[in-house]
């Protein structure tokens, strides 16, 4: 079953049992669909009010992007279990001749590979919606700038998340090249993560005392 077909209480049942799926990766990206859906709620709360018409086009924008990663980040959640699962029947395949031991050792790099991937993949959404966050506490309604604040800090939570499952699948990836990428392009969104998270406690800080 899809997570977000689970009702709320079943989903963390399933969280808290002693099956390591779904763990820290995909909690990650359900976090960070959280985020998304609060820089939604600013914007809609925000377009329509005549106080802050100068401000509409931009919410707009800001609410059709926050949309696409909230539902980006669902799929992301469920991708992450899935590659755990498909590393744990790499992970049990045969090994009693060479040729067997080679078609794992096979498997088990892919397979690291995607496990570190969909995490990656969420950091990086998760920058995007950090900078949403930004532009939702410093052109929304004033109302809920507790709220775009909340955003930037959830996402900033779930791309560091994120990052740990990075940090723990890339010693599987036997590709050179590729964990070379990843982790350049790990360390590149945390910076990015950080500044954007950082920009918006700098309104929040400014605005309430």
């Amino acid at each position: 079953m899809k997570f977000e077909k689970m009702e709320i209480r079943a989903f963390l049942d399933e969280l808290a049992s002693d099956s390591p799926a779904p763990g820290g990766g995909s909690v990650a990206a359900l976090c960070a669909s959280l985020s998304a859906a609060l820089v939604s709620m600013v914007a809609n709360l925000t377009i329509g009010k005549e106080k802050y018409k100068e401000n509409w086009s931009v919410m707009e924008e800001v609410a059709e992007k926050s949309e696409s990663l909230r539902f980006k980040f669902v799929d992301l959640m469920n991708e992450d279990t899935e590659s755990f699962n498909t590393f744990m029947a790499a992970l049990k395949m045969p090994k009693a001749t060479e040729e067997e031991k080679c078609l794992r050792k096979k498997a088990m790099g892919e397979a690291s590979k995607l496990a570190t991937e969909i995490p990656l993949l969420t950091l990086e959404a998760c920058v995007e919606v950090a900078e949403l966050a930004y532009s939702a506490a410093k052109n929304g309604n004033a109302n809920t700038i507790s709220d775009a604040g909340s955003a930037a800090l959830i996402a900033e939570a779930a791309g560091r998340a994120a990052a740990y499952n990075v940090k723990i699948n890339l010693p599987g990836v036997t590709d050179a090249t590729f964990a070379g990428d990843f982790r350049m392009r790990m360390t590149e969104a945390l910076h990015q993560l950080k500044i954007n998270a950082d920009k918006t406690s700098e309104i929040l800080d400014g605005t309430l005392q």
